[in-house]
């Protein structure tokens, strides 16, 4: 019978030590600073929203809809009882977009315009949002973790904005100050749609005619 010598068992201990090693150093390389490995893309930064895991139901997908109306093209209209910004196409068409909307005693209807837009935008907190909560922070830059979103669009006269959100199972609810928000994709397609000086219509809640021109999606 062959025996082993000395050196080659301990070389031989030396490898599987060194790959064991490297395993282990190799581990932390792989947590980038935007990964987790039970959850990946789960962001560095805490976020003022986090995304719920639940998809968003599909009524509130982006989609075209057959939507009659006599306002021109261009025109926004937010059908504030049923969650649904509508885009029109003209032609008896629209883009309909799921959103968030007032809570309870922040709804509000009216006609404005775009007043102007902004990517990423900074947030700081009117004086009457200060005033019931006095917690939040006096400004906050642009970004990820921003609670406008990817995009604003600032409506006239006004201190509303129709804007994205990091928070997606929000959308169909009624959980706002006032502002009319959609998921990040959508804001940034009605953002790249939309012109400055648009026409917002925003239909209170007690208006039910605009459910019966709630359309079916052409594709």
């Amino acid at each position: 019978m062959i025996r082993p010598r000395p050196f080659r068992v301990a070389a031989l201990a030396a490898v599987v030590g060194a790959i064991a090693t490297s395993s282990a150093a190799a581990s932390p390389l792989q947590l980038l600073p935007f990964e987790h490995p039970a959850a990946p893309q789960v962001t560095a930064y805490a976020p003022v929203e986090t995304e719920a895991p639940a998809e968003t139901p599909a009524r509130f997908r982006r989609q075209v809809v057959n939507y009659p109306t006599n306002e021109a093209p261009g025109t926004i209209i937010v059908d504030t009882p049923n969650t649904y910004l509508y885009f029109v196409l003209g032609g008896g068409r629209a883009i309909r977009y799921g959103i968030g909307i007032g809570r309870e005693g922040f709804t509000w209807s009216g006609v404005k315009t775009i007043e102007k837009k902004a990517e990423w935008p900074d947030w700081t907190p009117p004086p009457e949002m200060l005033e019931r909560q006095p917690y939040l922070p006096r400004f906050m830059a642009g970004g990820p973790g921003n609670p406008l979103g990817a995009r604003a669009m600032y409506l006239s006269g006004s201190v509303y904005r129709i804007h994205g959100t990091n928070a997606p199972h929000t959308i169909g609810q009624r959980v706002s100050s006032g502002c009319i928000r959609l998921v990040n994709a959508d804001v940034e397609d009605l953002y790249n749609r939309v012109k400055v000086g648009a026409k917002v219509i925003v239909l209170p809640m007690p208006e039910r005619s605009a459910a019966k021109r709630v359309g079916q999606g052409i594709y």
